[in-house]
């Protein structure tokens, strides 16, 4: 490492990537990490105390790409509210598809940390706070009509499961199932309209 290369927590999560990536999380060793970065592992410990809090933030960031993503589509998005949520509901099961088709050592690996992770359940309840805008966005515009927008959220989460839920990975590549999404997504959609 030169100076020109400082020792950032965001190089640490890089190269933890590429050694999960390598070895797996049962192998991948914060040594491992250290060696790869050219480094000791003290350098790297001064940056995440201890590997449980390393594989905790490299996982945190990786469901935070999602999170950024779909915050886009509502921030940024001039759509009407069926449209906004029928387009977050394709991206959420788009971005969850390529991670698991384009990279599957990093996914399955990542099914592993998600199990010891904290952060999972942090990142559900914002996925599932990003639904509830737009449901209440829906509710104030007169498209939606539902009595409790973070139930109706929290339902249609629960509902496309399927779609987004690591659980069904080895579903997502069924020629089917887009047919499958689309049934799924009108369906929901003819149920909060006005």
């Amino acid at each position: 490492m030169t100076p020109a290369d400082p020792l950032t927590p965001e190089r640490i999560l890089e190269a933890t990537e590429d050694v999960l990536r390598r070895y797996g999380p049962a192998k991948a060793t914060v040594v491992d990490v250290a060696r790869a970065l050219g480094v000791s592992h003290g350098s790297v410990y001064r940056h995440f105390r201890t590997k449980a809090a390393l594989r905790e933030a490299v996982t945190a960031r990786w469901l935070t790409r999602t999170e950024v993503t779909l915050t886009e589509i509502i921030s940024a998005s001039t759509e009407p509210a069926p449209s906004k949520l029928r387009h977050w509901l394709a991206t959420l099961f788009e971005s969850k598809r390529h991670k698991a088709g384009d990279d599957p050592e990093l996914f399955a690996t990542y099914i592993v940390l998600t199990g010891e992770s904290t952060v999972v359940e942090e990142h559900v309840r914002e996925l599932v706070g990003q639904l509830r805008e737009i449901i209440e966005e829906g509710v104030r515009s007169g498209q939606f009509a539902v009595d409790d927008a973070a139930v109706a959220a929290q339902a249609v989460f629960d509902a496309t499961a399927r779609f987004h839920d690591p659980a069904y990975a080895a579903e997502w590549q069924n020629p089917a199932i887009g047919a499958e999404f689309t049934a799924v997504s009108d369906l929901l959609l003819r149920g909060l309209r006005a």
